[in-house]
């Protein structure tokens, strides 16, 4: 399109909150030498741009969402959030602006706010989101329970009726409830627009229609776009852009004749009066009507903006960019009108329909002009009125080098052939933009007032591109640091994700100790970040290490009922580690539940990156897919995982330095346990042998009769010749048993001492307190083998607490698996065995524990407690001691 030049002269300026004006609340209306101004707060504003002075402002009780004005009748219609409609008289502000002036006093603003009470809302109704305004008739648009209705108001005369308005009828419309990206529904986010769309000659010559943001459309377009139906209703029509981008139309005489009417189905047999024009798929921000043909010079439809011909052209702008244009095409065989779609760069905050064939619209960064001007498909200039016009197949967009705009307006008061325009800025700044062509561009002298009033434009136009090159400035800035941190982040998972089987660049480290804090022996994680790869790890990235308990090792849950702990990463160069340690309990009262398995990962949150570097709502599911790889489940950020290991009761253990090498604690034994048994019992039930029990037997600290249980024991037999296959790094120069011991503490840091030594027995203490004893030894395991007897290497476990023993007896079960697993692997199998003598003690253990449950019910019921309790011992010792071997 041609060049449009423009003038920029700063009029006003007015509050706004922190961060700026949001788009959307807003709204600039211009009748004669008056602007009427809301900035989406509770105040309106009456500005008089030829005096340049603030006239009146007005407060309301909440936020104002639409301000309409109706200049016949001088009042001023105004919407306020979660109230309803309110209506000012324009000659009340006249008489409330002549008693202020009576007080004296001069200024250049009003001296007071005029607060608008609750006698002045004509339409009270919380689910209000929009209206518009056509003579008389109040065209409203609320929203309940889901669901949008359209209302019709008949506006009465205050002086004969006792109220100001009247209900004839409305209309329901169902559309989809799309949710935004922070999850709120979009008609949350944005308001509905109204218009309305009438016909030439639809108004009597002396009722001169008049709507606010409406437009007169040529008769064929009229047409084809509502129905021969309506063109014969000879009805104005209503149009109405919902946000989730449908565009609908309604017969105002239809609507006006018919009862509430749901647009969903049909009542009494009639066809509700709603049509679906278009559907846009984003939220509808703007419609409006352009001349995109050209008329003769001395044409008097050329006097005023929309001429008795009308518009013959409807353009719909959506938030994201998308515009659709509809025109009917010349000829007689055009049965529809010609639809085409165009994408503009969004989001687009405001729009406005200048004279003839130019459209305004706003973004963040600049308002922009298009030009839908029709192009000939003849080469022939003179047969122009017999081809067909049809709309450009793409749009150049003209700057005009004004950023931040919220609300746009064509001033009606603009000289002939010229047009001006109000903008809005999200600062609060009120200013007026003169539109030329460079054909009405001529050499002028100056005088000395017009040189001024140039100056001061000048100077308006400084501070404007001022403005716009530090909100420029700022954008490409936040754009740059948001690139340098996305390819930072890049290069750090591709050099992860690529090295998923060998050795990762970046690693996390976990080793369990104990140690002296605050004078108390603690047993803490160390977890140490090392990072070998050649990208630095800079302010954003987080270490995550998370901890799952063996009470949530089968919960399907366990994400959330796991703890996790978060460290910032300032920065870590290349080559550079950093240690985090995290104290777990003490020694004294503190349970631990063991084993625990903890996961390490790397996340860098993306959302504060877009939403610095984007002024748009884009989320990040439209850039990264579903599949990316490190994306997390919420997609918010990338997660790496590091590591993942498991800490158990033989990482904790600390080992009692009294252990003497080669001389390997007693698994204690008692010489009778059923009676020993009989005299716990004997001393629980008979309080009165308390006393007598203390002095025959040692006092023991823990509860009464503790010193009485034996010691729970477990053995485990492996082969030795599994072990030496395995275990030659622990082999070399020391004994098959000292090795094996070896191995099971390899991740004690306690046991360091023990490499150095030939030990094949350890005494220690649990994280608890409770005490477990750890012998290896070698021993010959018969009836196994058809070849003879198999060298075995025997652990047993022994403790006290039978909780503790069976976690150390989990512990080592893990570790011979891992290592039975790895040879396996490696293709070693084991020597032919005997399956009937394995049948056999399969068969045996069934029909052991099938004899456990009767004997702790006899033993329950105190029947023969003597023998039960002999035989339920003798049966927990054959359960623990099995006669199998790991091979």
């Amino acid at each position: 399109m041609a060049h449009v030049g423009h003038r920029v002269d700063y009029l006003a300026g007015f509050c706004c909150p922190v961060g700026g004006l949001a788009a959307g609340k807003p709204r600039v209306l211009c009748h004669e030498n008056e602007i009427y101004l809301s900035n989406g707060s509770e105040f309106v504003y009456v500005y008089d741009q030829e005096g340049k002075v603030l006239k009146a402002i007005y407060r309301f009780p909440d936020q104002v969402w639409h301000v309409e004005l109706l200049p016949l009748r001088r009042q001023l219609y105004i919407l306020c959030a979660r109230n309803g409609i309110y209506c000012v008289s324009l000659d009340q502000q006249s008489r409330l602006m002549k008693q202020t002036d009576g007080d004296g006093k001069e200024d250049a603003c009003p001296s007071s706010v005029f607060p608008v009470d609750s006698d002045a809302c004509i339409v009270p109704d919380v689910t209000l989101c929009t209206f518009t305004l056509l003579n008389d008739v109040l065209v409203t648009l609320s929203q309940a329970q889901g669901q949008w209705w359209m209302k019709l108001h008949v506006l009465l005369d205050p002086d004969q009726e006792s109220q100001p308005c009247r209900q004839i009828s409305q209309v329901g419309f169902s559309t989809c409830d799309q949710t935004g990206d922070d999850g709120d529904a979009l008609s949350s986010r944005f308001l509905p627009v109204l218009c309305c769309a009438s016909a030439p000659g639809t108004a009597g010559p002396g009722e001169g229609l008049w709507c606010s943001g409406g437009f007169t459309l040529e008769e064929p377009l009229f047409s084809l776009l509502f129905g021969i139906d309506a063109a014969m209703l000879d009805s104005p029509m209503i149009l109405c852009g919902f946000p989730d981008g449908q565009l609908c139309c309604v017969p105002l005489k239809a609507l006006s004749s018919s009862e509430a009417v749901d647009a969903c189905s049909e009542v009494a047999g009639q066809a509700p009066p709603v049509k679906i024009l278009h559907h846009l798929e984003e939220p509808v921000v703007f419609i409006g009507a352009l001349r995109t043909e050209h008329k003769a010079p001395d044409d008097p439809d050329d006097q005023q903006l929309f001429g008795d011909s009308g518009c013959d052209c409807v353009v719909v702008v959506g938030h994201y960019g998308k515009m659709v244009a509809m025109k009917a095409e010349r000829g007689e065989e055009a049965k529809v009108p010609e639809v085409r779609e165009y994408y503009l760069q969004g989001p687009i905050l405001c729009a406005a329909c200048g004279g003839g064939s130019r459209m305004y619209y706003s973004t963040h960064s600049d308002i922009s002009a298009v030009d839908l001007d029709w192009v000939s498909n003849a080469s022939d200039p003179e047969s122009i009125d017999n081809t067909a016009y049809v709309l450009p197949p793409v749009l150049s967009p003209a700057s005009l080098s004004i950023c931040s705009v919220v609300a746009l307006s064509l001033s009606s008061r603009a000289s002939e052939g010229d047009s001006e325009l109000l903008v809005l800025s999200a600062k609060g700044r009120l200013m007026s933009c003169d539109l030329c062509s460079p054909d009405d561009a001529h050499p002028v002298r100056l005088t000395p007032e017009k040189a001024g009033q140039r100056i001061k434009e000048l100077l308006s136009g400084i501070g404007n591109v001022s403005e716009r090159v530090s909100f420029l400035k700022k954008a490409v800035d936040q754009k740059n640091r948001a690139l340098t941190s996305l390819n930072q982040v890049m290069n750090v998972s591709a050099a992860l994700l690529s090295n998923q089987d060998g050795r990762k660049p970046v690693t996390c480290t976990v080793t369990a100790s104990w140690s002296r804090l605050l004078l108390r022996d603690t047993w803490t994680i160390s977890c140490v970040l090392e990072n070998s790869s050649e990208c630095s790890l800079e302010q954003g990235w987080t270490l995550c290490v998370q901890l799952f308990t063996s009470s949530c090792a089968f919960d399907e849950d366990s994400a959330e009922s796991a703890t996790t702990f978060t460290f910032p990463i300032d920065q870590l160069l290349p080559g550079s580690k950093r240690e985090v340690t995290l104290p777990l309990g003490s020694a004294e009262g503190t349970k631990l539940e063991l084993p625990l398995t903890i996961s390490c990962a790397l996340f860098y949150s993306l959302r504060e990156i877009l939403d610095s570097a984007s002024d748009s709502y884009e989320s990040l599911g439209d850039l990264l897919p579903d599949d990316s790889p490190g994306l997390s489940p919420d997609k918010e950020g990338i997660c790496l995982p590091l590591s993942k290991c498991t800490i158990d009761i033989l990482q904790c253990l600390r080992l009692d330095d009294s252990t003497v090498p080669g001389t390997p604690p007693s698994i204690a034994t008692l010489s009778d346990p059923v009676e020993t048994f009989l005299k716990v019992s004997r001393v629980q039930s008979d309080p009165s042998s308390v006393e007598v029990s203390d002095q025959l037997l040692p006092k023991a600290p823990g509860a009464l009769g503790d010193e009485y249980l034996p010691p729970s024991v477990a053995s485990i037999k492996v082969s030795s010749e599994l072990l030496k296959n395995a275990l030659k790094s622990f082999c070399e120069g020391a004994p098959l048993c000292c090795a094996a011991l070896q191995w099971l503490l390899a991740e004690n840091t306690a046991a360091a001492a023990l490499r150095s030594q030939d030990v094949s027995a350890v005494r220690g203490l649990a994280p608890c307190g409770g005490e477990v004893q750890l012998l290896v030894r070698e021993v010959a395991v018969n009836n196994l083998c058809p070849a003879g007897p198999v060298q075995a290497v025997e652990i047993l476990i022994q403790s006290p607490s039978l909780a503790e023993m069976c976690r150390v007896h989990q512990a080592v079960i893990r570790r011979i698996q891992t290592l039975v697993l790895e040879q396996a692997a490696q293709g070693s199998g084991p020597p032919d065995l005997r399956m009937q003598y394995l049948c056999q003690i399969q068969a045996n253990h069934e029909m052991l524990l099938k004899d456990v449950q009767p004997l702790r019910d006899r033993l329950c019921l105190g029947d023969d407690a003597s023998a039960t309790a002999e035989k339920l011992l003798h049966v927990y010792r054959q359960l623990r001691n099995p006669s199998l071997i790991l091979l």
